[in-house]
């Protein structure tokens, strides 16, 4: 990676796109940012907006695109896609998405770029899986925000809870990002102390938990129409941590070669993140059943996977 060009391209200037690029120019500084979108005129008006942004933060030169400008690229930010409808899972969309990204993935590889996928539109752990197999990139070249969001709201829903701060709390959500997740109980800490020490932890407890990080998505599509603030910081902490070569361990969607007894798949799972992209993938500790459960789904998605190409 140049380190005399920081260079992001993000492609789909939705509510998502938009909220990442926002919060990017404000915690990452570039040379430049291309925002590449169907609605040409929106996108200009993003443009224009961020640049008062870059005004206060950083000297960036933002401005819209085409899959070409990708050619010399670091990253390029997938968020393009259809979202999720009130009542509707996120693999409800992957006929739909899978053919906008091979309209994505195509031109972008076809322009030269040589950087990094960062994937969030839904079903994301499928989609990130099959922009490496569009792409032909390897593996570590390819992440997903995975369960990045579900984290968050585990750590949300315990800290309300518990009623701690949410920088208390060591947890993480893995598998899917949806309702087949696995909240890795046994693994939590709060305040450096296992949980089951803090509080008890019972089956009301964990069902109580994993309704609210499961169920949270769906309240706000159901009230604001969407979700996007929480997965744009994922996604920038991601690209972060790959322009910044932070050596990071982020919880993203990590392509397992053997972990969790899971290969050819991508997801969420803690893994280190620097300016080569996915430099490790941590297996975090599972139960028999937590690991029967993420093997189960695994061989679900392959089977979608398989039937979507």
């Amino acid at each position: 990676m140049d380190k005399k060009q920081r260079k992001v391209v993000i492609v789909g200037d939705g509510s998502v796109g938009s909220s990442f690029a926002f919060s990017l120019v404000q915690n990452c500084a570039l040379d430049e940012l291309v925002i590449v979108d169907l609605v040409k005129t929106h996108a200009e008006g993003d443009v224009k907006d961020l640049e008062d942004v870059a005004a206060f933060t950083n000297a960036t030169n933002i401005h819209t695109g085409e899959y070409a400008d990708a050619h010399d690229a670091d990253i390029v930010v997938i968020t393009a896609g259809v979202p999720r409808k009130p009542g509707e899972s996120r693999l409800d969309l992957i006929n739909r998405n899978t053919k906008i990204l091979e309209s994505i993935v195509k031109p972008v590889v076809a322009s030269g770029f040589n950087g990094c996928f960062v994937i969030s539109s839904n079903p994301v752990d499928i989609l990130t899986s099959m922009t490496q197999r569009l792409s032909g990139f390897p593996r570590h070249r390819v992440i997903g925000t995975g369960t990045s969001l579900d984290t968050a709201r585990l750590r949300v829903a315990l800290a309300q809870k518990l009623n701690v701060a949410t920088t208390a709390i060591d947890a993480a959500v893995l598998g899917e990002h949806g309702d087949s997740s696995i909240v890795n109980f046994d693994e939590i800490m709060i305040n450096a102390q296992p949980l089951k020490t803090v509080t008890t932890v019972d089956d009301q407890f964990k069902a109580e938990i994993e309704q609210a990080v499961r169920g949270k998505g769906g309240q706000i599509i159901s009230q604001k129409g969407a979700t996007f603030y929480g997965v744009a910081v994922s996604l920038m902490q991601i690209c972060r941590a790959i322009l910044n070569d932070e050596n990071a361990e982020l919880i993203v969607s990590a392509a397992l070669s053997g972990q969790y007894g899971i290969n050819d798949l991508y997801l969420g799972s803690p893994a280190i993140i620097n300016r080569n992209g996915l430099q490790k993938v941590i297996e975090a500790e599972l139960s028999d059943d937590e690991r029967a459960r993420m093997q189960h789904f695994a061989a679900k998605m392959l089977t979608m996977m398989n039937v979507a190409s």
